[in-house]
C-alpha cells in the first residue's frame, strides 16, 4: 500500500453506503468507543473500538466488504488503512457518523445521538 492509500483510504458518502447496507453489499463496522456506539449507531453494526482492532480482527469475515465509521471519518480512515494492509475489502465512511447524522439516515436507538 502506498503512503497516499494510507493516508487517504477509500471512502464513501453516508448515501452510498446507507444504499450498499440496505442492498447487503457492505457491513458497518463502528471503531468507537463502546460508549459512543451506545449512544448512536447503525443498525446491524459490528462494533470493535480501534484500539482493539490488531486483537479483534480475525472476528471479521475475510470474504465481506466493510465500511469503517467513527464520529468524524478519522479513526475509521486509519482503521480502514490498517484493515486493507491485513487483506481486509474495506472502505471510509467519509464524515463518519456526524455525516450519516447530516444525511438524516436512521441511528440505532431510533432516537440516538452521535457521540
Amino acid at each position: 500500500m502506498g503512503l497516499f492509500s494510507s493516508l487517504f483510504p477509500p471512502s464513501v458518502t453516508a448515501g452510498e453506503a446507507a444504499e450498499a447496507l440496505r442492498a447487503r453489499q457492505l457491513v458497518a463496522l463502528d471503531v468507537r468507543e463502546r460508549g459512543e456506539w451506545k449512544a448512536g449507531h447503525i443498525a446491524g453494526s459490528k462494533t470493535i473500538p480501534l484500539g482493539a482492532l490488531r486483537t479483534r480482527s480475525g472476528e471479521l469475515a475475510p470474504s465481506r466488504r466493510y465500511v469503517a465509521v467513527c464520529r468524524s471519518g478519522s479513526r475509521s480512515a486509519r482503521a480502514t488503512a490498517q484493515l486493507r494492509k491485513d487483506g481486509y475489502d474495506v472502505v471510509n465512511l467519509k464524515g463518519g457518523m456526524a455525516g450519516w447524522q447530516r444525511a438524516r439516515l436512521p441511528l440505532e436507538p431510533r432516537k440516538g445521538r452521535v457521540r
